[in-house]
C-alpha cells in the first residue's frame, strides 16, 4: 500500500508554515548542531560542546526533507556542512555507539539518496560496518554504549536501537552482502523477545550475559522506572518494527509493531498529547513521543489491510492535530518547531524543544500529504 496524497487542511496549512518559517532559522543556524534551544527560543549549538551527540544527524534531516520539498539551497548547505562536521565522530571509536542510524541516515545516507555523492555513500557504509561490529552472535544483539573499559556495558542493548537497523537494510542492498541485514534481523528477533512485553509495552533496556545471552534483567532506563512504560521507547518500538517489516517481509516484525501500536492508540490522553511515561500520565509531557508515533502509524498503515490502516493513520493524524494546534510554532523569531519535548523521566529539566522531535514532526506531515524523503 501507499500512502495518501489528500490531506486535512490543517495539515498543509502547518507545513506551508514551515517552509515559510525555516529559511529564516536555517540561516541563523547554519554550520550548527542544535540539540535544545536557549530562554530565547534559539538553538543551542552542540558543535563544539558536545560533536559527538546521538541527536547530532537530525537537523540534517530536517535540512535534507526540507531540500527535497522545496530545493532551496540553504537546506543542502547546512546539510552538507554537518555532514562534514561528522566526520570527526567517525574517527572516535569511543563515540561511536549503537545509534550511529540516527547520525548517518539523516545526512550521509539522506545526501547519498538524492545527489548521488560518493564521499555520503562512503561515510553511510563505514558507520554501517561500524554499527554491525556491535553484534554479540552469543546474545544475538547489538550492544547500546560503551563503557570505561570494564565490560559493564557489553549486555546491554535498547529499544531505541530498531531505528537504527535501517542503516544496516541498506548497506546491505547497498554493497548486495547480507551481513548487514542478517545482524539487523537477529537484534530485532531478539528485541522482540525481550524488550517487547505481552500487552504491548516496551521495556526500554534489557542486559543479557555477553557470555552465554542468558537474560540478566530489565533496567527502568528513561522512563518512570522498571516496568513501567516510556512513551518515547514505546514510539520506537512501532516505528522500527515497523520498518523492519518493511525491509524484511518477515510478518512477526510486522505483529510485534501492530502489538505496539494497539497498546500506545489504547493510552493516547483525551486532548491528544503523550506523557513521557504511561505509567505516570499527570506529569511532564514529551511532544517527541506524539511526532514519533505519528510517523510510526503512518508507516505501519501501509502495511496492513484497509480496515486497520484507517485506524492507524486516524491516530496518527490525531497526535499531529493536536502537536500543531497545541504545541507548534511557527514564528520566525523562535528556532523550534514543537516545544514541550522531554528527553528522560528522571532528568532534572522537562518539557522543551528538542531537535528530534522537530524532525519527526516535520516528517509525519510530509508522509500524510506523501512528500516525505524516506531515509529510514
Amino acid at each position: 500500500m501507499t500512502e495518501e496524497t489528500s490531506a486535512p487542511v490543517w495539515v498543509t496549512t502547518a507545513i506551508a508554515e514551515i517552509i515559510a518559517k525555516m529559511p529564516t532559522v536555517a540561516a541563523r543556524n547554519a554550520g550548527a548542531m542544535p540539540y535544545t534551544t536557549d530562554d530565547q527560543g534559539r538553538f543551542i549549538d552542540l558543535s563544539t560542546k558536545d560533536p559527538t551527540w546521538w541527536t547530532n544527524g537530525f537537523w540534517g534531516g530536517l535540512m535534507w526533507q526540507l531540500y527535497h520539498v522545496t530545493g532551496t539551497q540553504v537546506y543542502r548547505d547546512n546539510a552538507e556542512t554537518l555532514e562534514q562536521q561528522l566526520d570527526a565522530n567517525l574517527m572516535q571509536a569511543d563515540r561511536l555507539d549503537h545509534d550511529n542510524g540516527f547520525k548517518w541516515l539523516p545526512t550521509a545516507v539522506a545526501d547519498y539518496t538524492l545527489t548521488g555523492n560518493k564521499a555520503s555513500r562512503n561515510r553511510g557504509l563505514l558507520a554501517a560496518e561500524n554499527l554491525a561490529g556491535r553484534f554479540n552472535p552469543l546474545g544475538n544483539f547489538i550492544r547500546a554504549w560503551n563503557d570505561k573499559g570494564d565490560g559493564r556495558m557489553a549486555g546491554r542493548f535498547i529499544i531505541d536501537c530498531m531505528m537504527n537497523l535501517p542503516l544496516l537494510y541498506w548497506a546491505s542492498r547497498e554493497t548486495h552482502d547480507p551481513r548487514f541485514k542478517f545482524v539487523a534481523e537477529k537484534h530485532a528477533q531478539t528485541a522482540a523477545r525481550y524488550l517487547l512485553r505481552a500487552d504491548g509495552s516496551v521495556n526500554h533496556m534489557v542486559d543479557l550475559d555477553p557470555e552465554t545471552g542468558a537474560y540478566i534483567d530489565a533496567p527502568g532506563g528513561q522512563g518512570l522506572g522498571e516496568g513501567s512504560s516510556w512513551t518515547r521507547g514505546q514510539a520506537w518500538a512501532l516505528y522500527g518494527f515497523a520498518l523492519s517489516y518493511r525491509h524484511t517481509g518477515d510478518p512477526a516484525f510486522l505483529a510485534s509493531s501492530q502489538q505496539v501500536a494497539n497498546y500506545v492508540i489504547s493510552r493516547i490522553p483525551a486532548d491528544g498529547l503523550l506523557p513521557v511515561d504511561f505509567a505516570q500520565p499527570d506529569h511532564w509531557e514529551d511532544t517527541s513521543a506524539g511526532a514519533i508515533s505519528a510517523c510510526g502509524l503512518l508507516e505501519l498503515a501501509q502495511h496492513v489491510e484497509d480496515a486497520n490502516a484507517a485506524v492507524y493513520r486516524a491516530a496518527a493524524l490525531r497526535l499531529l492535530q493536536a502537536l500543531t494546534e497545541q504545541r507548534a510554532h511557527f514564528e520566525t523569531s523562535t528556532d523550534f518547531l514543537l516545544e514541550k519535548g522531554t528527553a528522560a523521566y528522571h532528568d532534572a529539566t522537562h518539557e522543551f524543544p528538542i531537535i528530534y522531535g522537530d524532525y519527526f514532526y516535520l516528517e509525519a506531515l510530509l508522509r500524510v500529504t506523501g512528500q516525505a524523503l524516506f531515509i529510514w
